[in-house]
């Protein structure tokens, strides 16, 4: 039998939350169902592992997440209470209990979204990252698991967007003592849904995240990602080197309306530049297929919106992490997923299994990483010489 959880029916935090169960688990740490008695309220308390508490660098990892989260009040996005130093020093964040299904989840049991409730699912999530890339804050790990749908006020379907973990905020946001972590060449996230910068380990900005929720959007319509590849490596190298399949040929049987397939094109451009500019614009360009009727919380952008969007630089992260599947490992709809390169981030509501890497196999991701980059810049050098 497994040892007890320790925190399992503790009080914390001087008796203000009690410790019910243990509800999510990862590489950073671990998630639990708590009661909050005097607001008679269930939340969820992520505590980091008592044994990387002297990890400079995931600490950091910890609290920027929190400092991150605790700016967000958009109304899709998860909401982080308070965080902080548990009595015995362990760090914490404390943040609303939902409960639902995540995305990924709801695709593979009931297939492809139709289009409409695909079109307001994310459009809900144009607005927590519109609100997000305003604060300088990029997500830089967005994939179905990390959108939750829940029930809110009689609405089902409530997006919100969760794991702020791996996301890059800018130096004034972080706490005095942080460790701005800016390794080159470093790739990290979830290959299936990388944008091609990112797979090289190159600078972000918000276009990255657009890119990512688009193939995000056109997995739910599909049940199929916009490549076909079979190994984490193949994802990388069809996100920077090949064409995505256009939407309206993924599935032979079934059409799209007009136009969508551009919306989806343009989001998943190679170059930034191409792409929507904000994630309010990747909101707009889907309007016309919503609900009629559809409302939507999208923040406005600020009169400074037309300066450069906000970057972050390449950052030093424990490694890839691939997507993890729940439920039916036969459901036809969506494809089985590649290996888990390593556990990085935990669902805060789904209890997730994961595996660590052997070293090779995350020598082997910057290998690539830097090998693309090289082809990329020998290829660019040919052309200036004779082209």
């Amino acid at each position: 039998m497994r040892p007890q959880d320790p925190y399992i029916g503790r009080e914390i935090l001087n008796g203000q939350f009690k410790i019910l169960k243990k509800i999510g688990t990862g590489g950073m740490g671990a998630v639990y169902k708590a009661m909050q008695p005097d607001m008679n309220r269930m939340v969820a308390v992520k505590i980091l592992h008592a044994k990387l508490k002297n990890r400079k660098d995931l600490v950091s990892r910890f609290r920027r997440e929190a400092r991150a989260m605790s700016h967000l009040t958009h109304p899709n996005t998860v909401k982080v209470m308070m965080y902080g130093e548990l009595e015995d020093g362990e760090l914490y964040i404390v943040m609303e209990f939902l409960e639902g299904k995540n995305l990924n989840q709801v695709v593979r049991r009931e297939g492809p979204l139709e289009l409409e409730r695909a079109v307001s699912v994310l459009m809900q999530v144009c607005g927590a990252l519109e609100e997000a890339h305003q604060l300088g804050i990029v997500h830089r790990d967005l994939k179905p698991e990390n959108i939750f749908l829940t029930n809110s006020g009689g609405l089902t379907d409530f997006a919100k967007v969760l794991d702020f973990g791996l996301a890059k905020v800018t130096e004034r946001e972080l706490r005095p003592g942080s460790i701005m972590l800016t390794q080159e060449g470093m790739v990290f996230g979830t290959p299936e849904f990388m944008s091609p910068e990112q797979a090289q380990g190159l600078t972000l900005d918000r276009r990255s995240d657009i890119y990512s929720l688009a193939v995000i959007l056109y997995e739910a319509l599909t049940g199929k990602l916009p490549f076909d590849a079979r190994s984490s490596m193949e994802y990388i190298q069809l996100h920077v080197a090949r064409p995505p399949i256009p939407l309206d040929k993924r599935l032979p049987d079934k059409t799209f309306p007009a136009g969508l397939s551009d919306v989806l094109a343009r989001a998943l451009a190679k170059e930034p530049d191409d792409r929507h500019p904000t994630a309010a614009a990747f909101a707009e360009a889907l309007r016309p297929y919503a609900p009629r009727g559809f409302v939507v919380d999208i923040p406005q952008p600020p009169p400074e919106s037309s300066a450069p969007p906000h970057s972050t630089g390449p950052e030093s992260a424990p490694g890839v992490s691939s997507r993890r599947m729940h439920g039916d490992s036969e459901a036809p709809t969506v494809p089985k997923r590649s290996i888990e390169l390593l556990d990085t981030l935990e669902d805060p509501i789904e209890i997730p299994t994961g595996s660590n890497v052997s070293s090779r196999t995350l020598v082997a991701v910057a290998v690539v990483s830097l090998l693309l980059g090289i082809i990329a810049t020998v290829a660019a050098v040919k052309l200036k010489l004779f082209g």
